[in-house]
């Protein structure tokens, strides 16, 4: 009876902080359908929904909605993930599979910059990207991930590279024999088995892509080129009257694809934490 007791006490309890957990994103869900008449209103659901938050919120920026804005965050990210999985991965092999000159202390010296604050270099990247003449446009979110020293570069270079040293090195020395190159055994081997931690890598790169509201202030100008979260402050600066439903709404509708993301591959993400550096 006590064992009973103890397991039902601890099942309740999990309940109720989960409940405590969820109010919040309750009461987004619930302000996202509110007028400003009702939003100091300590119901979490409004007496009337207001669905048209959604569409009003959706071409709330003159001259624009927000499928631009979403176009234009969905280019972004797809580039620098193409250019992340290729840099990263790529590192990652040299460091697991190469030898060369300096190996380690090159390693020591990448590991390093993972100690190093980004907000130290916001200033110098400015002024470089400012003289390259790349400012309001997105090669200085491209570029620097094609070198592996984006946001999450090291980060991703450091877990890929536990991964592929816990792949058996005799299916190189078999690849070889067949007459494959380092480039083949890269590519035909060691990438298809690196799968879950390149999906893990997908997932955090699509993330702090995603979230990088500074960055993309910085260096985007043009309200062409803005971003969702650029746009997301548009709502709140460009109305005299600030609709409080329509920008809960249209951020309710920002992490939907962060959302999915996450859920589809939550599979192979605690795959490839889990596993890191102990598969083989």
């Amino acid at each position: 009876m006590t064992k009973q007791w103890k397991a039902t006490s601890r099942h309740i309890f999990m309940i109720l902080f989960s409940l405590l957990m969820v109010y919040p994103v309750l009461w987004w869900i619930g302000a996202a359908l509110k007028d400003n008449t009702e939003m100091s209103s300590p119901n979490i659901f409004p007496s009337v929904p207001q669905w048209s938050n959604f569409t009003k919120g959706w071409n709330s920026v003159p001259g624009h909605s927000f499928t631009d804005f979403y176009l234009n965050t969905f280019g972004l990210e797809i580039a620098v993930l193409i250019v992340t999985l290729l840099s990263c991965t790529l590192v990652a092999f040299g460091f697991g599979r190469l030898d060369f000159p300096l190996k380690n202390f090159w390693f020591s010296l990448l590991m390093l910059t993972i100690m190093m604050p980004g907000q130290v270099l916001i200033i110098p990247q400015y002024a470089l990207f400012h003289k390259l003449g790349w400012v309001n446009t997105y090669l200085p979110f491209i570029v620097p991930h094609l070198l592996a020293t984006g946001a999450g570069g090291t980060f991703f270079v450091f877990l890929l590279i536990q991964f592929v040293r816990g792949i058996p090195r005799e299916l190189d020395e078999s690849a070889k024999i067949d007459g494959c190159s380092w480039f083949g055994i890269y590519w035909r081997i060691v990438m298809p088995l690196t799968k879950p931690a390149i999906v893990t890598v997908m997932i955090f790169c699509f993330l702090w892509n995603w979230d990088d509201f500074l960055g993309h202030l910085l260096y985007i100008n043009s309200v062409d080129k803005y971003t969702v979260g650029l746009a997301l402050r548009m709502i709140n600066d460009s109305q005299s009257a600030q609709e409080w439903g329509q920008l809960l709404a249209m951020s309710l509708v920002s992490i939907v694809p962060a959302t999915l993301v996450f859920m589809f591959l939550q599979k192979h993400f605690v795959e490839g934490i889990a596993t890191t550096g102990i598969k083989g």
